[in-house]
């Protein structure tokens, strides 16, 4: 019934649908197997994509010919460019999307990808030949080979639910959870341990009072996620999204179910989020607040179900319903399910090589919250990253690895293989050390060459970098030798609250002003306006932030040149880490238990000090 596949993934959430894709662009013939046809990339949490550092992610995930941003843009109802105050290093792309046409535009992408095929059961097996993976086994018996595995199975390993007192199987609300796959690979030697997330509840819209709340409106200008020609909304067409928030009341009300918490009865197991806790750990981890914001997010152009962001709860049910009807603007709230929390399986990433691929078990690849990540987006870009992998593999070429310095992809899957996780782990702008080279708006610049020669990236893509590289370098020749003058520049100048020009001055140079932006110089200018109004958007604030940041920019370059020397020095696979006797007990346990490739890696180990990286320095020079 089935042929040999080159490439099967497990699993059709973020991670799997990004990882099927890109092996079958790549030219590999692949499977995705999934329990329910109907939920492919579901938003099994919030209906929004993007959000600090995450925003970043998706932008990378495009550039590498991945899906993600496409199906944002096709599918947002609202969207925002966070931090806008601050640098172009913290901005960050959000969207607010329809939850059900997300889904509709993953499947009809994925229907129209050559080389993929799709088939509907649960595996709860894999094939195992010595120490590689050659296949899965389904819950319907089937035996299906492949050269390269990709498990990426969410929350759905031995998932199980909580409402309060209740408990009971599933991977996802009123779906079953997955059996097999983690007993199997704790026998083969693999560790494995337990995290928690949870959701809130969803309630009918048409009950609400928005009059009591406070209406937060889309941008007016709409960037969208992807590098492509893909088209998004206009602004006059977004739908808004509202804020309100918790009261000493509603906290009360709350702390009545806490008896009957599973939190807190110990009855969860699993550690949860720590930066997108319950509401009930809000209000006992943040006694002193007596108040917390919520985001009340609609979840669909055609729907009136609310999700409510902020109130992930797995209270009792009464309890919920009480305490969410004391919220400003809930008062007649009806709701259409409880929040809960889901405990599922997850095996600690550093079992994995930085390709992703497991060390125990050759040709079999974890991506998304099976390796301890919580998001959308972490999960999608291991996706990408398992599927290009997965597919070099059996092609005996060598792995795809992106750097700190290349990527906050390659920043994630650092932090995981080299640290660790033993919460679910998010990505943050703070985690990146080179983050004014890691914008959102170069995410194009950095990394479509590198998809283009994988064979990922198509002709087109690259065509569209080498026209905004040229496109830029001639804005910014431009900026460089075009002068203004007092007369020309002053009476703007005055408007900004910016200081008068007492002779000729470079626009590169007035550009340096943190006040002063090119699109609006451009309006006010004349000659400006003469040589640059024809020049797209996209390219003029590339311009203005080269020249803004250059001097940052130049600085973390170097910073970079000066860590790739450590990073670059690989580590021999079988290094005997025991006959070193200077290094503390810890970095020896450390460095046996993760076997860093490089010295890069091996300096980011959580407790290693400095001076055990130079003692291993000493030693591989020997």
């Amino acid at each position: 019934m089935f042929k040999e596949y080159d490439v099967i993934v497990v699993g059709a959430g973020h991670a799997g649908c990004e990882a099927a894709a890109a092996a079958a662009n790549m030219g590999s013939q692949t499977l995705l197997v999934t329990m329910n046809m109907q939920t492919i990339a579901q938003m099994s949490c919030n209906p929004a994509m993007g959000g600090i550092a995450k925003g970043q992610i998706v932008r990378e995930i495009d550039a590498l010919g991945g899906y993600s941003g496409i199906i944002t843009d096709l599918s947002m109802i609202q969207f925002r460019m966070l931090n806008k105050s601050k640098g172009p290093a913290m901005w960050s792309p959000r969207a607010q999307n329809d939850r059900m046409l997300f889904s509709q535009k993953w499947r009809e992408q994925l229907e129209q990808t050559s080389n993929l095929d799709f088939y509907q059961d649960m595996v709860n097996g894999l094939l195992i030949k010595g120490n590689h993976c050659t296949g899965v086994v389904t819950g319907m018996g089937h035996h299906i080979k492949a050269k390269a595995v990709v498990l990426t199975n969410g929350t759905f390993l031995n998932g199980i639910i909580h409402v309060g007192e209740k408990k009971f199987g599933g991977g996802r609300v009123a779906e079953k959870s997955a059996t097999g796959i983690t007993e199997q690979l704790v026998q083969l030697g693999f560790e494995s341990d337990r995290l928690k997330t949870g959701t809130p509840p969803r309630v009918d819209g048409r009950s609400l009072n928005y009059s009591k709340m406070e209406e937060q409106k889309g941008d007016e200008e709409i960037t969208g996620f992807s590098f492509s020609q893909t088209p998004t909304l206009k602004p006059n067409e977004q739908k808004s999204c509202w804020i309100t928030y918790t009261s000493q009341q509603v906290h009360d009300i709350l702390k009545t179910g806490f008896d009957r918490s599973p939190m807190f009865t110990g009855r969860i197991d699993g550690v949860g989020p720590r930066y997108c806790p319950s509401i009930e750990d809000k209000i006992n981890r943040f006694a002193e607040r007596n108040r917390h914001q919520l985001f009340v997010e609609p979840e669909g152009w055609n729907t009136i179900e609310i999700y409510v962001n902020g109130f992930s709860t797995s209270l009792p049910e009464e309890v919920q319903y009480e305490a969410i009807r004391m919220v400003p603007g809930f008062e007649n709230v009806k709701m259409f399910r409880p929040g809960y929390a889901i405990e599922y399986d997850y095996f600690p990433p550093t079992q994995l090589k930085y390709s992703l691929e497991t060390k125990l078990i050759s040709n079999l690849y974890f991506a998304g919250q099976i390796n301890g990540t919580t998001g959308y987006e972490e999960a999608a870009c291991q996706g990408i990253m398992a599927g290009i992998n997965a597919h070099l593999k059996i092609n005996d070429k060598d792995p795809f690895i992106l750097k700190r310095s290349e990527a906050y992809i390659g920043v994630l899957i650092d932090d995981l293989i080299s640290k660790g996780t033993e919460e679910p782990y998010r990505m943050f702008t703070s985690r990146a050390e080179f983050r004014t080279l890691l914008r959102q708006d170069n995410a194009d610049l950095r990394l479509t060459k590198r998809s283009y020669d994988l064979g990922l990236a198509s002709a087109e893509r690259m065509l569209q970098v080498k026209n905004k590289v040229t496109a830029v370098e001639k804005i910014i020749s431009l900026l460089n030798e075009i002068s203004l003058t007092p007369e020309e520049t002053n009476d703007y100048l005055q408007r900004m609250n910016s200081a008068p020009l007492s002779q000729k001055q470079k626009v590169s140079q007035l550009l340096l002003r943190p006040d002063i932006h090119l699109s609006s110089l451009i309006k006010s200018i004349p000659v400006l306006n003469n040589a640059l109004r024809k020049e797209k958007d996209i390219t003029l604030e590339q311009s203005e932030i080269q020249i803004k940041y250059n001097v940052y920019i130049e600085k973390e370059k170097e910073l970079v040149e000066k860590m790739g020397k450590l990073e670059d020095l690989v580590i021999p696979s079988n290094f005997n880490y025991s006959n070193i006797t200077a290094l503390s007990a810890e970095a020896k346990q450390k460095f046996i238990k993760v076997r860093p490739e490089t010295l890069g890696q091996a300096s980011r180990i959580s407790g290693v000090n400095p001076s055990d990286v130079q003692i291993l320095m000493v030693y591989m020079g020997r």
